[in-house]
């Protein structure tokens, strides 16, 4: 008998990452503090009038031509060897895998974040994602960034999500708008956590609540930002806001295996009644 696919979906920064993925090397590499980068960064988006995802994209690739340093796919890379994980993130995927194993659940884990695939691809956890789907470059012959490949903002996230739910790829950009009944969608959204911190993940926190899959408000521990979450619980945008904290027996790992106790049981039932009602044929 085939496992019960379930899909963890995550955001990035903030999420597992201790601050943004770019704080850690790639904007000192730029000779400039993180905070005053993003303060310019955001300017000119607003100057211009472009989307903050879109024009902090653009600002990296305009700093680093005046700097005349080399924005690679493989500098990029190298970026992410250097990022700083909550606790227990780095323990998490093959002890909430196995625990899945245990209910004959197989788990699935996604990113779908505003920071960089190229970034994400040099990390250490990435061997444990089946996709990662983020903000990306395209490069010319030479290997410099030349324009915003793809760029996910909060809207496009809901897409993203959308996929996932019907199993499609992150290219599939023309069938996840087309009809699919409930029954033949890969993972149902009920089968499906969502992970997030800020204001670009409440609209995706809020779809998969609304269509009864579990949404989590993380926020860093002893931080301001625990007001940020309890105040999405209490709007009833999230099902919980915790301590972004993933070593075994805190409150997201209790959390998550009591979800996959959950939905590892309704599997269960539905079994036993599709059983009973054989007798009545």
């Amino acid at each position: 008998m085939k496992r019960t696919k379930v899909a963890l979906v995550y955001d990035f920064d903030e999420t597992l990452s201790t601050t943004y993925m770019q704080d850690y090397l790639l904007i000192p590499r730029l000779g400039i503090k993180p905070e005053t980068f993003w303060k310019k960064a955001n300017q000119w988006s607003f100057e211009n009038f472009a989307d903050q995802v879109t024009g902090s994209m653009y600002f990296f690739t305009k700093i680093a031509k005046e700097k005349n340093i080399c924005l690679s796919r493989e500098m990029l890379k190298s970026c992410g060897k250097q990022i700083e994980y909550f606790e227990g993130v780095e323990t998490w995927f093959e002890r909430i895998n196995r625990y899945g194993r245990y209910l004959d659940l197989d788990i699935e884990h996604y990113i779908v974040s505003s920071g960089y695939e190229e970034i994400i691809e040099g990390c250490s956890i990435r061997p444990y994602f089946k996709e990662v789907i983020g903000c990306a470059f395209a490069f010319d012959e030479d290997g410099f960034p030349i324009w915003p490949a793809r760029v996910v903002n909060y809207q496009a996230k809901i897409q993203y999500l959308s996929k996932i739910n019907k199993g499609l790829k992150k290219f599939d950009d023309k069938a996840v708008n087309e009809y699919t009944p409930d029954e033949k969608r890969r993972i149902p959204f009920g089968r499906i956590i969502y992970f997030g911190d800020g204001f670009t993940d409440i609209p995706s926190m809020k779809m998969v609540k609304a269509r009864n899959g579990t949404a989590i408000a993380v926020y860093r521990p002893k931080s301001r930002k625990k007001t940020r979450a309890i105040q999405m619980l209490k709007e009833n945008r999230v099902d919980f806001a915790l301590p972004a904290d993933y070593r075994e027996d805190r409150e997201i790992d209790t959390v998550v295996k009591t979800v996959l106790n959950k939905i590892a049981a309704s599997r269960d039932l539905e079994t036993l009644k599709k059983q009973e009602s054989k007798k009545i044929k």
